[in-house]
């Protein structure tokens, strides 16, 4: 009986230091992957074009981007970032998602 009990004490134990010895001895370690952050381009509203709003601007597709250009083209530079609300299909979700990277220089 004793042995029975030692035999059900000690095993755990030695187990689990069998364990830390290969984890600490090179075994198979988990390797946390980094990905480097990528630059949030700006993109002078006043000045882009077509495709240059396009392309920096998430959720700005080819007529959104058309819509942009026409509003500046009738209306004269945007004084605020805020003022792009004014366009027709931009709104807050999508001008909020792209503040960022929206600059008026």
């Amino acid at each position: 009986m004793r042995k029975t009990l030692l035999t059900y004490l000690l095993l755990p134990l030695l187990a689990g230091a069998a364990i830390t010895a290969t984890a600490q001895s090179g075994g198979s370690t988990p390797v946390a992957v980094v990905t480097p952050v990528q630059q949030t381009a700006m993109v002078n509203i006043n000045t882009a074009q077509v495709e240059e709003l396009q392309q920096a601007l998430n959720g700005i597709g080819r007529s959104k981007a058309e819509a942009i250009v026409a509003y500046r083209n009738a209306h004269g530079p945007f004084a605020t970032i805020d003022e792009v609300l004014e366009v027709n299909g931009i709104g807050k979700a999508l001008l909020d998602r792209n503040r960022a990277r929206l600059t008026l220089e």
